[in-house]
């Protein structure tokens, strides 16, 4: 489908892999401590260098033994073991385990090779050195092996993977100290609009406070990055093509919210044809048809439309996605599933419809939606108020309560 199926909007499939063709990875690789990594994308493949656990060791608190020793114990017949030595953690038995006899063993502690089990200490009588057993075990049982985790040139985590809080120990058990990754995408935003005003002025007649700038930086911290942020830009031409420019020479990116719509007071278009270059304008979506990709001489432009919810779900659907791999970071598809709506919905066809809506589980074990209420493009409470987005293909009308809809549950980004 081409742009002009839709009267001259651009599919929101087609815009999503024109961006991707588009760009590169535009991050150099540094060298970051363990302990400082969280959030950055790796520029290496990492391959574990030991294996993990290193030694064969007990998985619970008890004795270590030879399983055939006991392999007739019961309540009606016990069997004794002499104890002769202990292995705890960080302190190894370095002896021999003969048959007959047994050791105390904690959890993590190195299981010696005379022995093949591991008997819980719950189901053993201790009385001095004699140890007895009312229960036979099996041969490997609760023993950790060596290189049951990880083994010696196994692949772990790969060139683009984003770190997160459960990769971090894994690296740490293998004693990677620091590692290479991609540094931070430096971000520019800016917002533009005569009726701005910051938070803590007063708002005269016609004023509203400038609430795109804080949700962007707010959804930008998450995606660590660094962003730049340029305030407030009046309605004036010359004021918005000389902040692109600053904002061009010091960023990666440039987001501006507000200014590419079709009034006489939007001139970020005429700026953007002016010191750069547009890639699209106008989209086949909703919220958010007036959205603008292009390029300055330095950066990637990103043009939100001024809505405060069309802003964040063009941000969030268009924008992350391509930074994301900016960051040189591999993009994975959105998480979606079907579900029952549970409120008619209404929709025109031509354009894809980001609703808000919050999923839940009914009692039957069916995943159920409904509707956030009001979904006008400037009602921010719908958002605030939402778990997921109702996503309702671009050739779809109206839904009717029971009709199965696409959700897309907010990742950590938006929850």
């Amino acid at each position: 489908m081409s742009c002009c199926d839709t009267n001259g909007l651009m599919p929101l499939s087609e815009a999503l892999q024109k961006m991707q063709d588009s760009l590169s990875n535009v991050c150099e690789t540094i060298t970051l401590p363990l302990s400082e990594a969280l959030g950055f994308t790796l520029s290496e493949n990492i391959v574990s260098v030991l294996n993990v656990p290193p030694f064969n060791n007990s998985a619970m608190d008890g004795y270590a033994l030879h399983a055939n020793d006991i392999k007739e114990g019961s309540e009606n017949n016990p069997i004794q073991l002499t104890l002769v030595g202990k292995s705890f953690a960080g302190a190894p038995f370095t002896g021999e385990v003969k048959s007959g006899c047994c050791i105390r063993i904690m959890t993590g502690a190195v299981v010696p090779d005379s022995v093949d089990c591991v008997v819980m200490q719950e189901k053993c009588i201790a009385e001095g050195d004699s140890i007895t057993f009312t229960q036979s075990a099996m041969v490997n049982n609760n023993i950790r092996f060596s290189g049951e985790d990880l083994t010696v040139g196994q692949a772990v985590l790969q060139q683009g993977h984003k770190l997160t809080p459960r990769d971090i120990p894994l690296l740490a058990s293998l004693g990677i100290a620091t590692v290479a990754v991609y540094r931070k995408l430096k971000v520019a935003v800016l917002s533009s609009g005569d009726e701005l005003k910051s938070l803590g002025e007063p708002l005269a007649q016609g004023d509203i406070y400038d609430s795109n700038r804080y949700s962007i930086i707010a959804l930008l911290s998450r995606l660590n990055v660094e962003v730049i942020d340029f305030g407030i830009i009046k309605d004036d031409y010359t004021l918005i093509r000389d902040a692109m420019i600053q904002a061009d020479q010091q960023a990666n990116v440039v987001i501006t919210s507000g200014g590419v719509s079709v009034g006489e007071a939007d001139f970020i278009k005429d700026v953007l044809n002016e010191i750069g270059e547009i890639g699209f304008w106008k989209l086949a979506i909703k919220p958010g048809k007036p959205f603008a990709f292009g390029k300055l001489q330095n950066s990637i432009f990103f043009g939100l439309p001024g809505n405060p919810v069309s802003a964040i779900v063009t941000l969030y659907q268009l924008a992350v996605p391509a930074m994301a791999k900016m960051c040189g970071e591999k993009i994975k598809p959105a998480v979606r599933f079907n579900a029952i709506c549970r409120d008619a919905l209404s929709k025109a066809p031509g354009r894809t419809d980001f609703q808000r809506g919050t999923y839940s589980v009914n009692e039957q074990g069916q995943l159920i939606v409904n509707t956030t209420g009001s979904q006008g493009s400037g009602v921010f409470s719908s958002m605030s108020q939402s778990n997921c987005f109702i996503v309702l293909e671009q050739d779809r009308g109206n839904v009717s309560v029971g009709e199965k809809v696409v959700v897309e549950p907010y990742s950590p980004l938006m929850d």
